[in-house]
């Protein structure tokens, strides 16, 4: 598991100057805490962090000696501005289940039989930090015009070990028919 450097806030100084000369502010939560920890994180640690890793994301945090177990649990980000605003994560206790989501991600979508269109592209579900999953990646190579992946299709999510926050019947992904602009009737472009 990645470990990450962060130090306690300084309350001090507020957080819009704190952001200015490059820190990101933070919190660590959790039931297993007697309160919530109020954490900084240098700009490039953070953006390099968000970069890399997704909500529901497992690392430990090394808060001033502390190693910390924990997941990503939001992320703020000013998409204007490209600034990360706050970052919170939540401890994991290893026999304490926590809600998170497991990210969808496709490959060779270019070799599938048609267009590969994505409904879920993050499932909720809950889980012991052992058993937590980060993403599944589904290969599109060979699926044809007309398939059909449903949540119960994923091997990895009919598992024991992981509580499904969605219906299993739910469409994660579809594939259509490859249709050129030439071949659609004028009345369904209008």
């Amino acid at each position: 598991m990645e470990n990450i450097s962060v130090q306690k806030r300084d309350f001090t100084v507020k957080a819009k100057k704190l952001r200015r000369s490059g820190i990101v502010p933070g919190i660590v939560f959790g039931s297993s805490l007697p309160e919530s920890i109020s954490i900084q994180i240098h700009e490039n640690a953070a953006r390099n962090l968000v970069r890399r890793k997704r909500e529901g994301s497992r690392l430990s945090l090394d808060v001033e000696g502390q190693t910390i177990p924990v997941q990503i649990k939001e992320k703020s980000l000013d998409t204007i501005s490209n600034q990360i605003l706050h970052l919170s994560f939540q401890v994991l206790n290893e026999d304490e289940k926590v809600n998170s989501v497991v990210h969808i991600f496709t490959t060779n979508d270019d070799k599938s039989g048609g267009l590969v269109e994505r409904m879920l592209t993050e499932i909720p579900y809950a889980s012991l930090p052992d058993d937590m999953i980060d993403t599944i990646t589904i290969d599109a190579d060979g699926l044809k015009a007309g398939d059909v992946l449903r949540v119960r299709d994923i091997p990895d999510l009919m598992s024991e070990t992981i509580e499904l926050q969605v219906d299993t019947d739910e469409m994660v992904l579809r594939v259509n028919e490859r249709r050129h602009l030439g071949e659609i009737p004028m009345e369904e472009i209008y």
